[in-house]
């Protein structure tokens, strides 16, 4: 059944379809959306079900396949030989001084208080040697923890990613996000460490969140700040749970994205700085993409005692969305790998940019690059 799936997408490739493959952190169910046609379909006000992917630029329109087929699948690091490559070229030095020079300006607009915090990236790109379907599943096998995915549209691009964070997870009106920021390489057998800076950072986008949720959400809860794994990388992360108001679900996405860990703090003002100055365009990287409105059925009577009305289900709403962070876009022979990190007036140039090149080892080591 494995090889269906990738059976169809290439089919797909050949007859510029659009589909996209994903898998869910922590969960063996590869998942296939297959849509009939090539028109591309803009999201209107996130009442649409379907796959969305949505851009950086929350004024770009936000995209979706429409689930014409859909084919599932497990899919386990047994049943698939390719094993991740320790990539030669973690710390490609193309662009770093534009990148510091990049950091240093923004800190200059820190200091004459523009904003307290932006989030600066990058774009590297390699050659590759491989296909796009043996690179895929070598992501599978390496990042189980996080949501992988591999979407293709004929008239916009294909692209890949693994990412740890979600944007929100609904069911019903149930909803959780998270606040996910701060940085830092695994050392094995350490437990990690955190600055003041790191913490703050995090703390930041915590308070953002709740701020931006408040008028569209009732009971919210924050948890308790937890360090977690992604990959060769420790986050700082808060989940926050609640319920959302009738009727707002397209509004508290318009709320939660982008948030300052994608973006920073003031808010406008940061992305402003980003979309000038930044030598590149973001496009869908620090956008979000996942599962809209689909329908699950869930038991009326969840008290096993009580069979009498065990039958009858109810049916609701649920989306499930994550932050396109780690990825990178394939086009044709290379990929475009985007990395990116906070910058506040407490930043280092140079340590930036360490960080940007440890973070592109996430893409750069299941690709068998030149």
């Amino acid at each position: 059944m494995v090889q269906e799936l990738f059976d169809r997408t290439r089919s797909c490739l050949n007859e510029h379809l659009p589909f996209v493959l994903y898998r869910k952190p922590n969960t063996h169910e590869l998942i296939g959306i297959f849509q009939n046609s090539d028109e591309v379909h803009t999201v209107v006000d996130y009442s649409e079900t379907g796959f969305v992917f949505a851009p950086f630029d929350a004024d770009v329109d936000a995209i979706y396949i429409k689930r014409d087929v859909v084919l599932k699948s497990n899919f386990t690091p047994e049943n698939n030989t390719l094993k991740p490559i320790e990539s030669s070229v973690l710390l490609n030095v193309d662009g770093k001084e534009d990148y510091i020079r990049l950091v240093k300006k923004a800190l200059s607009y820190i200091e004459k208080g523009t904003f307290d915090k932006v989030v600066l990236s990058r774009k590297v790109q390699v050659e590759l040697t491989d296909t796009y379907h043996h690179i895929f599943q070598r992501l599978l096998t390496t990042y189980p923890e996080a949501f992988c995915y591999y979407w293709h549209h004929p008239k916009i691009g294909t692209w890949m990613g693994a990412t740890p964070e979600i944007l929100i997870k609904t069911s019903g009106t149930q909803f959780t996000t998270m606040s996910l920021a701060g940085t830092q390489k695994i050392e094995e057998g350490q437990a990690p460490s955190w600055s003041y800076k790191e913490l703050n950072e995090q703390q930041v986008v915590t308070d953002y969140i709740v701020d931006v949720l408040k008028e569209n959400v009732q009971a919210l809860k924050v948890l308790e700040r937890e360090s977690v794994r992604a990959g060769q990388l420790w986050h700082l992360r808060t989940e926050l749970t609640g319920v959302i108001a009738t009727s707002k679900f397209g509004a508290v996405l318009k709320a939660l994205h982008p948030t300052p860990a994608v973006c920073g703090n003031p808010l406008q003002n940061a992305k402003r700085f980003i979309l000038y100055n930044e030598s590149y365009k973001r496009s869908f990287y620090t956008g979000f993409l996942g599962e809209l409105n689909l329908q699950e059925e869930m038991p009326r009577n969840r008290n096993r005692k009580n069979q009498e009305n065990s039958a009858y289900k109810s049916i609701r709403k649920s989306s499930e969305l994550y932050v396109n962070l780690r990825c990178m876009q394939l086009v044709q022979d290379k990929a475009n790998i985007y990395v990116g990190g906070g910058i506040t007036k407490d930043s280092d140039p140079e340590k930036e940019w360490e960080e940007t090149a440890y973070k592109s080892k996430t893409m750069l080591r299941i690709l068998n690059s030149k």
